[in-house]
């Protein structure tokens, strides 16, 4: 079975054309009259016609005609008022039955008279007048105004000359036999438009909704214009006034231009529920629908009846080309392809090809108009393309259900596979942050507790006789000192920062000043007073200065062989940018190095550790040298946080 026919595509197609059967079982069926005895029928005499030119019936200029009465086909160039004259008689006055007259229609509004009283008249005789061309109505003769012998019936019909004006059929009888074929032409000309009308405006709203929030889904915002279009122009046929518009020709125009967007959503439905494409089709379509609303809304009024029947007619033939291209487009596909539900859409779209036939042959005929097929088929087209599209857009839902549980099977895998990767890394993230920390302990023994080691042992080396015990206890102590500072920075970075930069310096100006002092090297030392701004370095960063500084101070002592040493710790506040920037001058009058054989030959530990330390707080760290002048300094902004 090919994947595109499921098993229970017959079951609906036998479903829907049963549902068919029943519909037009439940349609009424005309009333049949019961004339009774033929000799006590009334029986029409005459029926003529002749122009009003003054609002009073004429005197002369009648002519014979026969109803339905369209008097633009004997008087083209006339748009005013006609006056109908119906001479009859009856030949059984006292048979009991009371006499009816019921007319289908009036193009567009008039007023009836039975010999010489008033039966009945339109609300608006003038523009804009009222609309009764699709309105059958009926009405007793009263016995007062009847006589004897020939009566006559006037009826004065004002039309506009580019719609049609002319008057109905009419028919005279039993009150009984009037009145049910009146109900009969009601729910043609009338039930059946509403009914129509209202169940094209439901299923286009809802299917205008759902297309509104799945827009993809492009089948589904056609079938809503062409609903939503399709109840427009009903409505228009049911108006029995020309409202909103001031006169009859505009709603006739509006008329015209919703057929036109029925029949191109008609058109772009068809094409996207059957998967085809025609984009050169589709622009000549789209212009020619802008070329047919602009004919009908801006074309003279004197060439109004020619336009508006050349755009409707014109479209009228491109739907039922459409239907038949549909045809070709689903029977010529081989049968193990075929679509259960294009296949039905063709059947459906046959039918209406077959209706819109017909009715475009009484249409044709202007007053036959009454007898079409439209209004019976539609309620049944309508809910059969409603199930399609309803099935369609339900299978869609169900692929996208389908999909969804896919992609969520394949989203657990994924994420069940980055849980192990993001393992790996972090593995491999705590690996080197274990290799870190010893890099890091490894500088800080280096410059701290190394940098005391080395001023102990130039202390002894340099010391003529032997040190005392008080004097190793004190190098041991201050070995001890700078392994628990090490420790204490290292173990939280909320360490006490310093209140003030001499407080920050303090302890290694006192160890190293003793060293120095040893040692005959004279020391300057210039300290910053204060913090500016309330802005302080981290304790982690106080830490790093204060280690570079120390290995600062231990090159000195084993290197430089220097005299003279300056120490600056310099604080300048920018009060415009708040922020302060922190600089550090270790400078000394020794034998200097050649800096860039240094870093490049790898060897000096304490070197690239004093770079190091200041690429890691963000400062800038240089190192300046010549023979008699060595500069090394460290420059760091300090901002507020945040």
């Amino acid at each position: 079975m090919s994947p595109r026919a499921p098993a229970g595509g017959n079951g609906w197609l036998y479903r829907c054309l049963a549902l068919a059967l029943l519909v037009l079982w439940l349609l009424p069926l005309p009333a049949r009259a019961n004339h009774g005895p033929e000799a006590c029928a009334p029986q029409i005499l005459s029926v003529q016609a002749a122009r009003d030119g003054l609002g009073v019936r004429p005197e002369h200029g009648w002519v014979d005609i026969e109803l339905p009465d369209t008097w633009t086909q004997r008087w083209p160039d006339w748009g005013g008022a006609v006056w109908y004259r119906i001479v009859w008689q009856r030949h059984c006055v006292d048979d009991g039955r009371p006499l009816a007259l019921g007319i289908d229609g009036f193009s567009m509004a008039g007023e009836v008279f039975s010999n010489n009283d008033l039966l009945w008249r339109d609300a608006d005789l003038v523009e804009p007048l009222s609309r009764g061309w699709n309105k059958p109505r009926w009405w007793l003769l009263p016995e007062s105004s009847l006589r004897s012998g020939s009566n006559t019936l006037w009826v004065r019909v004002v039309g506009v000359r580019e719609l049609s004006p002319g008057l109905g059929p009419l028919r005279l009888g039993a009150a009984s036999e009037v009145q049910a074929l009146y109900e009969h032409k009601t729910w043609r000309q009338r039930t059946a438009y509403t009914l129509t009308a209202g169940m094209g405006a439901a299923v286009g709203v809802l299917f205008l909704v759902v297309w509104l929030l799945r827009r993809q889904e492009q089948a589904l915002g056609w079938y809503a214009l062409v609903s939503l279009s399709w109840s427009a122009y009903l409505a228009t046929l049911l108006a029995t006034t020309p409202w909103p518009f001031s006169d009859s020709l505009g709603l006739s125009r509006l008329n015209i231009v919703l057929f036109v967007l029925y029949q191109l959503g008609f058109c772009r439905f068809t094409w996207r529920f059957s998967e085809q494409q025609w984009p050169r089709l589709e622009r000549a379509l789209y212009a020619a629908a802008l070329l047919g609303i602009l004919v009908v809304a801006l074309v003279p009024r004197v060439w109004v009846p020619s336009a508006l029947f050349a755009v409707w007619s014109g479209f009228a033939l491109i739907g039922m080309a459409v239907c038949l291209q549909l045809q070709w487009h689903v029977w010529s596909s081989p049968l193990q392809r075929r679509d259960w539900r294009l296949a039905l859409l063709a059947l459906c779209w046959l039918m209406l090809l077959l209706v819109a036939v017909h009715d475009v042959l009484l249409i044709l005929r202007n007053w036959q108009a009454h007898d079409t097929w439209g209004p019976v088929a539609a309620p049944l087209t309508t809910l059969l393309l409603a199930v399609l599209v309803g099935t369609r857009f339900a299978a869609g839902m169900q692929k996208i259900e389908r999909f969804n549980h896919e992609l969520e099977d394949r989203v657990t895998v994924a994420r069940n596979q980055l849980g192990y990767a993001l393992e790996r890394e972090h593995g491999q993230a705590l690996a080197n942050a274990k290799l870190q920390e010893r890099m890091e302990i490894a500088h800080d023994l280096h410059d701290g507790l190394g940098a005391s080691l080395v001023r102990g042992m130039a202390l002894v080396e340099q010391s003529k006789t032997p040190l005392s015990k008080e004097r190793v206890l004190s190098l041991l102590k201050s070995l001890r000192d700078d392994l628990r500072q090490m420790i204490d920075y290292g173990s939280s970075a909320n360490a006490t920062v310093p209140a003030t930069p001499v407080q920050l310096v303090a302890p290694l100006r006192h160890r190293s000043t003793q060293m120095l002092d040893a040692m005959r090297v004279a020391s300057v030392w210039n300290v910053a007073q204060h913090w500016y701004g309330g802005i302080r370095p981290t304790a982690i960063q106080c830490m790093a200065i204060t280690r570079l500084m120390e290995e600062a101070l231990s090159n000195v002592v084993k290197h430089s062989q220097a005299r003279q040493l300056k120490v600056l710790v310099d604080v300048q506040w920018n009060a415009e940018a708040r922020h302060s920037r922190l600089l550090v001058l270790v400078e000394d009058d020794g034998v200097g190095l050649d800096v860039e054989a240094v870093m490049q030959a790898g060897q000096s530990v304490g070197m690239r550790s004093m770079a190091a330390r200041a690429e890691r707080m963000g400062a800038k760290f240089g190192v300046q040298s010549q023979s008699g002048h060595t500069v090394v300094s460290l420059e760091l902004e300090l901002r507020e946080p945040g």
